[in-house]
């Protein structure tokens, strides 16, 4: 990935809109400089003065990350290549940051950028630093650039695709009957990593449903412990965190023969998201490609169960801007990464899904996995 040219880019972007921009370690710092993240814990993970971990820069001057120093030496970031100072585990945060900002003449009342993750702590000392400040969403300004991928972004996204068909071929291989939803979703992460992924790039889920199992929304508890018997619809949910970016993808398979009803509420996802590939073309907008899959299950009577938006922008980040939603009317450019996931989901009865990653076409939308179309059966 070329980060000076990233840089410039962003820097020219910015000028005369903000005065000094903070991005923590994020997708967005990722973007910008290729500073990793690791990966994420439940609970907060605290080092003296982490309110200042990331990057600083303005329209004229290169980044400075700033690292405490448990971040820069347990997390390997010690040997970054960027400009980079080390707050010491007794060193004050506050008089590091004047320090490195006044080199940056920012002025008395700056237009401030920080990403949308930033901690509200390291909003609080700047406040009291620039008490005048006017603050934006440095997110949002990136947002513009990040949405378009580069050929090189798309390879990456390629390939973790691939790693997450791979695990997702190997899970099926040990699907049985009796497992509960926590065997199951075991079994996914760790066939993620074992095929190359850092693991998953977000939670892992699963959305059961049949006559004798009715769909849970949340409640991992309540239902990880159920045990899976025929007749039950499962739906999976995950993806692969790989090289820094993140991949989504669903399938249904069948725990038993399916009946006429799932076999029927299978075929209209699968044709449902054929309709939004096609429609998932240059000049057309997000609003129209939702339009043009929700149309096929509205049609066949089941409107009411395509609860879900129709899918979202991909890339660093599982979910990024713009989405396909009825309300949201982004125009379409080639290189933007859409995951197209149309879903069926019945609280009493069986539900389906599917999901990939589709890049926008001058014609048609490409997508980035092509396997397991047809149900799969587990007798």
């Amino acid at each position: 990935m070329n980060y000076n040219a990233r840089l410039q880019k962003f820097q020219k972007h910015i000028q005369d809109k903000v005065d000094l921009v903070f991005l923590p370690i994020s997708a967005d710092l990722r973007y910008m400089m290729g500073v990793p993240r690791d990966v994420p814990s439940f609970g907060a993970v605290l080092h003296p003065g982490m309110w200042l971990e990331g990057a600083w820069l303005t329209p004229d001057h290169d980044p400075i990350l700033t690292l405490p120093r448990m971040t820069a030496e347990f997390g390997g970031l010690s040997d970054t290549k960027a400009n980079l100072r080390i707050l010491g585990d007794h060193d004050d945060p506050h008089t590091l940051l004047r320090d490195i900002l006044s080199g940056f003449n920012v002025p008395h009342k700056p237009r401030i950028a920080v990403s949308d993750s930033t901690r509200g702590e390291t909003l609080v000392g700047l406040q009291g630093l620039y008490p005048k400040a006017a603050f934006s969403s440095a997110t949002a300004l990136l947002n513009p650039l990040r949405r378009i991928k580069s050929d090189a972004e798309i390879e990456v996204m390629r390939r973790a695709g691939k790693v997450t068909e791979s695990a997702f071929e190997a899970v099926l291989k040990q699907l049985k009957h009796g497992m509960t939803e926590l065997d199951i979703i075991s079994e996914v992460d760790l066939q993620l990593r074992r095929h190359g992924a850092l693991g998953p790039s977000f939670t892992t889920s699963m959305y059961n449903s049949g006559p004798n199992y009715p769909l849970i929304f949340g409640k991992r508890e309540e239902k990880w412990l159920r045990r899976l018997e025929p007749p039950v619809a499962l739906l999976f949910d995950f993806g692969a965190a790989f090289e820094g970016y993140c991949y989504d993808y669903g399938r249904t398979v069948a725990f038993g023969q399916p009946d006429e009803e799932f076999q029927r509420v299978y075929d209209l996802v699968m044709a449902s998201q054929a309709a939004g590939i096609a429609a998932l073309k240059a000049g057309h907008t997000t609003a129209q490609t939702d339009a043009a899959a929700r149309a096929v299950i509205e049609q066949a009577g089941y409107g009411e169960e395509f609860r879900h938006r129709l899918g979202h922008a991909i890339g660093l980040d599982v979910h990024e801007a713009p989405f396909l939603t009825a309300s949201d009317h982004t125009p379409l450019e080639p290189g933007m990464l859409f995951t197209i996931e149309p879903s069926i989901t019945q609280f009493d009865n069986f539900s389906a899904r599917v999901e990939d990653v589709v890049v926008v076409g001058e014609n048609e939308g490409l997508k980035l996995t092509n396997g397991f179309q047809s149900l799969h059966v587990v007798d």
